[in-house]
């Protein structure tokens, strides 16, 4: 079942005090970019996002249980947040965005 764009708004609503959130669409479903990195993505109506060092400590220290899920079969597990907490998902998602590396630049074509 594809995300439907009501749970999509929901989501960027809650993170608009990161202010440098988008999504691109993938098949159905969404990938989620905080400052130019992919942090996690929009699985049939679910918030997943990466699970990095600074995330799960940041979780750990907030006392969270972690809770895993596949975004489709075959794929990494990742995060699940809770997406009502609003101050907490912000927090998440910068820390992630933190653990990253800086995205390769893209290449010229000639």
């Amino acid at each position: 079942m594809p995300t439907s764009k009501d749970y999509l708004n929901f989501v960027l609503e809650q993170l608009t005090d990161l202010g440098d959130v988008s999504v691109r669409p993938m098949m159905g479903e969404y990938v989620l970019y905080h400052a130019g990195k992919a942090v996690g993505g929009i699985y049939d109506d679910r918030l997943l996002i990466k699970p990095t060092p600074s995330a799960l400590q940041l979780l750990q220290e907030r006392g969270k249980e972690i809770v895993y899920d596949l975004p489709y079969p075959g794929a990494k597990e990742l995060l699940v947040p809770d997406i009502d907490d609003r101050e907490l998902s912000c927090r998440l998602i910068r820390a992630i965005a933190a653990d990253l590396p800086a995205p390769k630049p893209k290449s010229k074509k000639s």
